[in-house]
């Protein structure tokens, strides 16, 4: 039966608490789709379809689960039960979900579980967020470095089921310093008697535990790695980060720079699960913020206003100068956000980039100044279509140059580029469009 048809047949046969059917279908459907199911239903409801699946299974459905969901479920079940599902969860999911518990419940669940697990939880608990540590598993296949080839794959073999993936085996001395890796495929097409040594690549990359976890995403892009091995200050390995692994981080980065540029900030859980003061208080300050730094422009089109009197038809273009200013700016600070962030831009293109954005942004504004200046000349004559003119050329390179620089100045200052937000950006390109506007109509109308 296809998976689609599996899905449906199960929701049905929750919805109507049929546990025989359940257990049926649930072992049939592949972990992530089982999750997707239990999405939506009470914890009383996952747990007794959870209850239908061996542990192995409850763990692979469970690491699909959204961590609020875990935390919830988790705290439905017994003790024993818990510590039970922790110990056959993986490293890194096991180590993110403890630590959502509360103290006094990670306490009793450590007791229970056995000294292995006990240690590697504790140990894998300990990283801060966001480095390579927390988002490792310790879950990895190693051999000794003075074993042969045929010794390699009995160890291989024995270790496996354990291992969260096999293709690639780090050699290890005796006291768990990293030297090199093998490819499983090299291991098999070797001959027994062959040296490990002699086959295993000592030229890889490697991360610290406390480096950021957006470099490990990075090498792993890079080199085209499976797996990265993580170290500690020693160069032991201590655990690895997967390719599945980089991808989840990578959406997370992403989506934390998506909200930063639209001047939200990161939210600790996904939007759909986000409480409305959570989302009031993520949008309320920079919105605050943004309404004080547009009294700039209501200043400057203040101080003309002997300008504005005379030529009333100014305000006709004022919107679609400061909009194309701000529009032009959000482009280039996205650009500039998105290429600092890949590493494509660095601190040291900071001149080369200028100048080719000064070049683009001349393009930009006598283009969009020509359009414009038809419309000029048609509401209010040639005075007007020369103030309009000139005013588009100078607003779109002044927003392009702004949008462009300020993600180089917040990353030179230690700040996430990904602050240079478009609303902030064309807030600024905003209040220098009005200045700069009613500046160059008083200039040519010569008032």
């Amino acid at each position: 039966m296809p998976q689609a048809a599996l899905i449906a047949h199960l929701q049905t046969a929750v919805t109507q608490q049929d546990e025989a059917r359940i257990a049926q279908l649930a072992p049939r459907l592949q972990a992530a789709d089982l999750a997707d199911v239990l999405r939506d239903e009470k914890p009383k409801m996952s747990r007794m379809v959870l209850n239908q699946l061996d542990q192995a299974q409850q763990a692979a459905v469970f690491g699909y689960l959204p961590l609020k969901l875990q935390r919830r479920i988790m705290k439905k079940m017994s003790l024993d039960a818990a510590a039970h599902l922790l110990s056959y969860m993986d490293s890194d999911e096991r180590a993110d979900l403890f630590k959502k518990m509360d103290e006094a419940w990670q306490t009793q669940v450590l007791k229970l579980m056995a000294q292995e697990k006990r240690e590697d939880l504790r140990r894998m608990a300990s990283y801060a967020e966001d480095t390579a540590g927390a988002i490792m598993t310790s879950e990895y296949a190693s051999i000794p470095e003075s074993v042969n080839v045929g010794e390699a794959l009995d160890i291989v073999r024995h270790t496996a089921p354990d291992a969260e993936t096999i293709s690639r085996i780090f050699v290890l001395d005796e006291q768990q310093v990293l030297l090199g890796m093998v490819k499983l495929r090299d291991l098999i097409l070797a001959t027994p008697n062959t040296p490990v040594s002699h086959i295993m690549e000592t030229d890889i990359a490697a991360i610290a535990t406390d480096q950021d976890q957006e470099e490990a995403v990075r090498l792993i892009s890079r080199y085209d790695l499976l797996t990265l091995p993580v170290v500690d200050k020693q160069h032991r390995l201590v655990g690895i980060v997967t390719h599945d692994d980089a991808m989840d981080v990578a959406e997370e980065e992403a989506t934390e720079d998506m909200l930063k540029s639209s001047t939200v900030g990161n939210l600790e859980s996904s939007l759909s699960e986000a409480s409305l003061f959570i989302l009031y208080r993520k949008r309320i300050v920079w919105l605050v913020l943004l309404v004080f730094a547009n009294i700039v422009s209501a200043a400057g089109i203040a101080l003309y206003e002997d300008t504005i009197a005379q030529y009333i038809v100014l305000v006709f273009f004022l919107p679609l100068l400061v909009g194309s200013a701000g529009n032009a700016g959000s482009q280039a600070s996205t650009l500039m956000v998105r290429g600092l962030a890949t590493g494509d831009v660095r601190l040291k293109d900071w001149g080369k980039m200028f100048g080719r954005e000064f070049v683009v942004a001349l393009g930009l504004g006598v283009t969009m100044a020509l359009a414009v200046s038809l419309i000029g000349a048609a509401r209010g004559g040639l005075p007007i279509a020369m103030v309009v003119a000139f005013s588009m050329v100078a607003v779109v390179m002044i927003g392009s140059l702004v949008g462009m620089t300020l993600p180089f100045l917040l990353n030179r200052v230690g700040w996430d580029p990904a602050t240079a937000s478009a609303p902030l950006v064309a807030t600024i390109a905003d209040a220098v469009g009005v200045l700069v506007y009613f500046s160059i109509a008083t200039a040519v109308l010569g008032l």
